[in-house]
């Protein structure tokens, strides 16, 4: 692999001067609450151990997962999200007619138009209000974080629903071992506010990407590039996810411990300071290589991966909503949030208890 000794990656980041720093971190950014939700179907590793030929414990040893959850059958990504807003508008005790802003992130939302945020509002029962989709994959929920604290510096006031919603069984080939052991199904949600109170305040959040490396993490199908052909023909292998397995183990764990480094010498902070480690649940090897190369506590670390699987976007929010029940960040606490995702996009984020 090439990358800048900054650990970018040639890429340019969120990172832009003391003064931009400086307003970002005296802006107040709260998550007031929390909310995730999985589909009830579960795809246990027996039933793959059997499709692939394979043992329970050789799927588990190399994910750490023992079953993920699938959407059912006529059920959209856009029900999931409904059910993450609604538990993290309940948990925030904030009625759904206070926000004033919806961001949807997910590299499989309902359709390409309308956007899938539109349809969660209507689902909200909600109009008149910015609903806007966005999409980089794994990264989404710490993307919809930088978005929010944008969003809150132009307006105060405002309270932003930040949703990430994955149907991966959707978009993952069926006969494909190493997509299909890995992906599940899920929604997380929060309401995020410029308010003083309980609930977490966002110290900071850095990004990154590099296009360079879309192609070792791509699904092509029904865009520009792999257009939608005629009902007769077969769906071809670009409409389904596809993966290189070993340069995305190397790329995530280079990318997320990098931007882990960098974000906490940009605060004044090192690991020790940090109480709580939460990363991309992808798989139980890149969560062990980042916590070793960080040299975090295996016990500071949060998994969430187990019952649930890879649920790309929904990952941390699904995982921090865990910790937070747990009360595994205490009060005055300090969580590291890393994550790394598709195109390839990546990020950390710091939030104070």
């Amino acid at each position: 692999m090439s990358f800048d000794q900054d650990g970018t990656g040639g890429a340019s980041d969120t990172r832009k001067g003391d003064a931009s720093r400086n307003a970002r971190r005296a802006r107040n950014c709260r998550i007031l609450g929390m909310g995730g939700y999985l589909p009830g179907q579960v795809l246990s590793n027996a039933e793959l151990a059997q499709a692939f030929d394979v043992t329970d414990d050789w799927i588990f040893s190399r994910t750490g997962i023992r079953e993920r959850r699938i959407l059912e059958p006529g059920r959209d990504t856009s029900d999931m999200a409904f059910e993450a807003a609604r538990a993290a508008l309940k948990n925030a005790a904030v009625p759904a007619g206070e926000i004033t802003h919806i961001l949807l992130g997910s590299c499989a939302p309902d359709g390409l138009v309308p956007n899938t945020a539109c349809t969660l509002a209507r689902k909200l029962g909600l109009t008149g209000l910015m609903a806007m989709d966005f999409n980089v994959a794994c990264s989404g929920f710490l993307y919809g974080l930088y978005l929010a604290r944008a969003i809150l510096l132009l307006e105060p006031h405002a309270k932003i629903l930040l949703v990430t919603a994955e149907a991966m069984s959707r978009i993952c080939n069926p006969e494909r071992r190493d997509v299909r052991i890995l992906f599940g199904d899920g929604a997380g949600a929060a309401v995020v506010a410029a308010e003083t109170g309980a609930g977490p305040r966002v110290e900071d959040v850095l990004l990154s990407a590099d296009g360079t490396h879309g192609e070792i993490l791509a699904a092509n199908g029904g865009g520009s590039r792999s257009a939608y052909a005629a009902a007769t023909q077969p769906v071809g292998e670009d409409y389904f996810l596809r993966m290189n397995g070993r340069e995305v183990f190397k790329h995530a764990v280079y990318s997320m411990v990098q931007i882990c480094r960098r974000i906490l010498a940009d605060n004044g902070l090192t690991v020790d300071d940090v109480d709580l480690f939460l990363p991309h649940q992808a798989n139980a090897r890149i969560i062990d290589a980042v916590g070793e190369r960080l040299g975090v506590p295996e016990a500071k670390t949060h998994r969430y991966i187990e019952y649930c699987g890879n649920t790309s976007g929904a990952s941390i929010p699904l995982a921090l909503e865990d910790a937070l029940r747990q009360d595994r960040l205490p009060s005055g606490g300090r969580a590291l949030l890393a994550s790394f995702g598709a195109g390839f996009t990546w990020g950390a984020a710091l939030l104070r208890g």
